[in-house]
């Protein structure tokens, strides 16, 4: 089994800054062959593709966040981040990270294991 922990969501003003954490661990987890995602859930919403990052460095951002967040991982530590830079109200959401095995894919059905999720909240 694959277990995902988001944190570091929280309350920021709007032109802020924050970062996303996610620690994934478990048994089958394999950095070296799993590619992981964020992906977000607004108010009354569905739950949509934010960015995501293959085994060694392939990238993609949906284009309402491109130059503003920064997908990352440290396969080292089992770690992904998300670097999330001039916020705006329309980030408020709560952020999943997600994982599947083989190269990132941009659909929730492609991801076999979720983390709970961060509310991300940009409000001044």
């Amino acid at each position: 089994q694959v277990q995902l922990v988001e944190s570091g969501g929280g309350l920021v003003q709007p032109g802020g800054s924050l970062r996303l954490s996610c620690a994934a661990s478990g048994s089958t987890f394999r950095s070296d062959s799993m590619s992981m995602g964020w992906f977000r859930q607004a108010p009354g919403q569905e739950r949509e593709f934010a960015a995501a990052i293959s085994m060694y460095g392939p990238i993609h951002y949906t284009d309402s966040v491109k130059g503003r967040f920064t997908i990352s991982r440290d396969n080292a530590k089992n770690m992904l981040y998300l670097q999330m830079s001039s916020l705006k109200p329309e980030d408020t959401a709560v952020y999943y990270c997600a994982a599947r095995n083989g190269s990132y894919r941009l659909k929730l059905p492609d991801y076999d294991y979720w983390g709970q999720g961060t509310q991300v909240t940009v409000s001044s």
